[in-house]
């Protein structure tokens, strides 16, 4: 009989963690960039920020993908409107203030292949229902 091993940690790179948690990397605290984090710590961060998490999260700099989430355009459009670095609250609230052609017209763009998805799926979703209806009307035939 062999003796179970005793359970280890899951562990992440800080990266991981940073992207888990929807913050910039580069504004954590040197400490998190250096270290490890364990699945523990991420769910302790999780349920109840630090001080420097909160803030990141409420002032930024944010990863792009929490930007183009705030102005509700995609990563490829920040990409086409030469955006390439982490913004702040500040500077996305003046985006969104400003209003600019090119964040209109990634807005309409969103909004269309949000409706597509949509379309996409509605016709999936009919597609199983008529071939589960036709595989039932079969079982009570038989």
């Amino acid at each position: 009989m062999t003796t179970p091993k005793p359970k280890t940690s899951q562990t992440m790179k800080p990266a991981t963690a940073a992207k888990k948690l929807g913050i910039y990397l580069a504004a954590t605290p040197a400490e998190f960039q250096a270290g490890v984090v364990s699945r523990e710590e991420l769910n302790a961060m999780q349920a109840e920020p630090p001080q420097w998490l909160a803030d990141l999260r409420r002032n930024g700099p944010h990863p792009r993908q929490v930007v183009a989430a705030r102005l509700g355009i995609s990563v490829t459009g920040l990409n086409r409107a030469g955006i390439a670095e982490a913004l702040t609250t500040e500077q996305i609230d003046a985006l969104r203030e400003e209003d600019p052609e090119w964040l209109r017209r990634e807005r309409a763009l969103q909004a269309e292949v949000r409706k597509e998805a949509q379309r996409v799926k509605d016709a999936a979703d009919k597609a199983a229902k008529v071939k589960a209806e036709r595989a039932a009307g079969r079982s009570l035939r038989k």
